[in-house]
């Protein structure tokens, strides 16, 4: 899964048309996009929208955080739409995934969902106090499926007045994001990087992109269709990248009790061989 693009659960119309793009994931959500009064309409809404299945995309919804009372009333409403995943904002740490699971177990049963189907991704770093509990998710609960870090809610958590200049985030992001990136490699699921909010700069949002990939993010959230091509894209291994891969693999076919070997002028060994599969999407 590379792009996982926001559609706001009160719109069926930006929803057909996020449907007609090629985005791996579309998250239908009920937090940021839909104002408190139009939330219980939000829910039979986007509950029309998981039974329509208009693709192939996968299908998340957003609910609203824990501490806002409504959680609970969002996934008793749009269960029985056998979503994919939920995701869960503002998250704290493990102990806010073990509640969502808890709930998910009950709802899944009532709705005749395979128990454990439902997977989870949590925002995981959009308030100060969120930072210090990075470390909890691992084994936290197998429906965890990645951590995405978001700074939108994050600035205004710290009081800053800026997040980033010239097109690059300020430190306290940028350990946000780095500190995401760790906690979901330790937890042994996926890293999703933020959103891009300059809607049409395009280049902008591909740097950016190639630099989340770089580092070792395997997925980004989205806010606009327009990105969708242009972020798939740029997951895409390189055409060198793909031949470096086939060859660390051939090298260590040819030599399978070998732990270290020597390719191009270079020493490889076994990490070597597994960042090599990862290029290639073999197990």
């Amino acid at each position: 899964m590379r792009s996982m693009l926001f559609v706001p659960g009160d719109s069926p119309r930006k929803f057909e048309k996020a449907s007609e793009g090629k985005a791996d994931a579309l998250i239908i959500d009920l937090e940021d996009s839909v104002v408190t009064e139009k939330k219980p309409e939000a829910r039979g809404l986007t509950l029309a929208m998981l039974k329509s299945r208009p693709g192939p995309h996968q299908l998340y919804v957003r609910v609203n955080a824990l501490d806002t009372g409504m959680t609970l009333a969002d996934l008793a409403a749009v269960m029985p739409g056998r979503p994919d995943g939920i995701v869960l904002p503002k998250s704290q740490g493990g102990d806010d995934v073990r509640q969502i699971a808890t709930w998910l177990e009950a709802l899944e049963a009532a709705s005749g969902i395979t128990v454990g189907a439902t997977r989870i991704v949590c925002v995981a770093t959009e308030t100060a106090s969120s930072i210090f509990g990075l470390g909890s998710y691992k084994g936290c609960s197998s429906r965890l499926a990645g951590l995405m870090w978001g700074a939108e809610d994050l600035s205004a958590s710290l009081g800053a007045t800026e997040k980033a200049s010239g097109g690059v985030f300020h430190s306290p992001y940028r350990l946000a994001r780095d500190l995401c990136l760790m906690a979901a490699a330790a937890a042994e699921v996926a890293p999703i990087d933020t959103v891009y909010t300059d809607i049409d700069n395009l280049a902008g949002l591909e740097q950016e992109t190639r630099a989340a990939r770089r580092d070792g993010f395997s997925a980004k959230a989205l806010i606009h269709p327009k990105h969708v091509d242009v972020v798939n894209a740029a997951f895409e291994p390189t055409e060198a990248e793909r031949s470096w891969a086939e060859k660390v693999i051939a090298a260590f076919a040819s030599n399978p009790n070998s732990g270290t070997l020597r390719l191009d002028g270079q020493m490889i060994d076994k990490p070597h061989l597994r960042a090599a599969k990862k290029i290639l999407g073999q197990p």
